[in-house]
């Protein structure tokens, strides 16, 4: 995205952890009928939940303790679905080749989450004058 953030879906990190989500759920859709309720719900959850808490990070962005932990939860989602794609592997439901694209993908992310975590000053609403107010009652 070039321009001004306006929502989270203007985010390129939203962008692709949904495009990865995405891929997940298309990919578990030919696992066994048996992992239904385990595998296949674990990491299309974890997947899934990546998105929503950046998104809810992006709207708590008000509050740096709230903006920094929604951050801090979508970072540990995005490190659980690279685990369950290791299990999915081993477990022969799918490729090797898709996990390492998808891992990948996470790894990108979380990079990108991460940074947003050390740089809060980047994303937080009114950080710069809140700074400022506090240097000057020091």
């Amino acid at each position: 995205m070039v321009g001004k953030i306006e929502t989270h879906h203007d985010l390129r990190v939203y962008q692709k952890a949904f495009q990865a989500a995405m891929q997940v759920f298309d990919l578990t859709k030919a696992f066994p009928r048996e992992e239904t309720y385990s595998l296949s719900d674990q990491i299309r959850r974890s997947s899934r939940s990546v998105c929503a808490n950046l998104t809810e990070a992006w709207r708590k962005r008000r509050y740096e303790a709230a903006f920094t932990a929604k951050l801090s939860d979508a970072e540990s989602e995005a490190a659980e679905t690279q685990v369950w794609l290791e299990f999915a592997v081993e477990g022969g439901y799918i490729r090797p080749e898709d996990s390492a694209s998808l891992c990948k993908s996470y790894d990108e992310i979380l990079t990108t989450i991460v940074g947003m975590i050390n740089h809060p000053e980047t994303w937080v609403l009114g950080y710069r004058d809140k700074m400022r107010t506090q240097g000057e009652k020091l």
